[in-house]
């Protein structure tokens, strides 16, 4: 198998756990805090992290730490703005709202940075797009879990458009790290006023570990690796297959109903990712505000929160 090609099922992987992930997830913090649920989560895969590579650390100084710091915060509050909204609506519609930030990196990337936006990304930026709603809308009502979902794309994309522009020459290792250790920051302060409430079952507590372990540190590894074989811009637009499998284990295991809006939203899924993986001539595209080839291996962390 062409290393292309394992990048590329390598990331469709990732996106298939971290599906599992979203749904997982949904039941845990009907029983834990969410606040709790992600402090302890973050603060895990931090700590397998600084296991792996003790000697992280030391790359830690002070433009590293004071970035990282920065970007860290406004992770953590998508992803609190990310949890809030899937406590109050569902893990389909979150996964669209969130989703968006497909279309808002490029966009904020040119208003913010005045970054070019390639034709072919903004097709497949378009038709995921459109897959995701066709997925997950399932009324034209406005909610206040809604909000917050947008509200979590919007920090999401300017996370990734912060993380490309001021990320160059920074080791990918270290500075994934301290983003973990400010995101559990952030979700700490709000765990604690109120007390710490541990997992209270084996179920959370399994929800806990696999959103740390598979979505969190084994999707670093993954993306890191597979963003040094393609163009940033199929790593972000892959990843967006992962409502399609949400989709699917939701209706699984009867959280979702099948219907055919969701067989045509996944097809649009199908079509975008293969539009951005039509390989590209003369120059490399990226979503605007996304690292260029000289700083191909970082990457955003999971795109959703899971």
């Amino acid at each position: 198998m062409k290393t292309s090609r394992l990048a590329l099922w390598s990331l469709v992987s990732v996106a298939a756990m971290w599906g599992v992930a979203f749904v997982v997830m949904k039941p845990a913090i009907e029983q834990q805090p969410f606040f709790d649920f992600l402090a302890i989560r973050f603060t895990i895969a931090a700590a397998i992290m600084l296991v792996i590579k003790p000697k992280v650390v030391l790359a830690i100084k002070g433009k590293m730490l004071a970035i990282g710091a920065v970007l860290g915060v406004v992770l953590g509050l998508a992803y609190v703005t990310q949890t809030i909204a899937l406590e109050m609506t569902t893990a389909a519609i979150t996964g669209f709202l969130t989703g968006t930030y497909v279309v808002l990196t490029p966009v904020l990337g040119w208003l913010i940075f005045r970054r070019k936006v390639g034709v072919k990304v903004a097709i497949g930026a378009v038709l995921a797009l459109i897959g995701l709603g066709l997925i997950s809308i399932t009324g034209v009502s406005i909610e206040v879990g809604q909000i917050w979902g947008i509200v979590c794309a919007v920090l999401y994309a300017l996370h990734i458009v912060g993380l490309g522009r001021f990320s160059s020459g920074l080791d990918s290792y270290a500075l994934t790290f301290v983003q973990l250790v400010f995101v559990a920051v952030v979700c700490w302060i709000g765990a604690l006023p109120d007390g710490y409430q541990p997992p209270p079952t084996v179920d959370v507590w399994m929800a806990v570990l696999f959103t740390a372990i598979f979505a969190t540190v084994i999707g670093f590894f993954v993306q890191t690796w597979a963003q040094a074989q393609m163009e940033p811009s199929r790593v972000a637009i892959i990843l967006t297959l992962e409502v399609v499998f949400t989709a699917v284990v939701s209706v699984a295991v009867g959280q979702e109903v099948l219907a055919l809006k969701t067989i045509i939203g996944g097809a649009f899924m199908v079509a975008a990712m293969v539009i951005v993986e039509m390989p590209t001539r003369g120059r490399k595209e990226h979503i605007a505000g996304t690292p260029g080839s000289d700083d191909d291996d970082i990457v955003p962390l999971e795109p959703l929160a899971h």
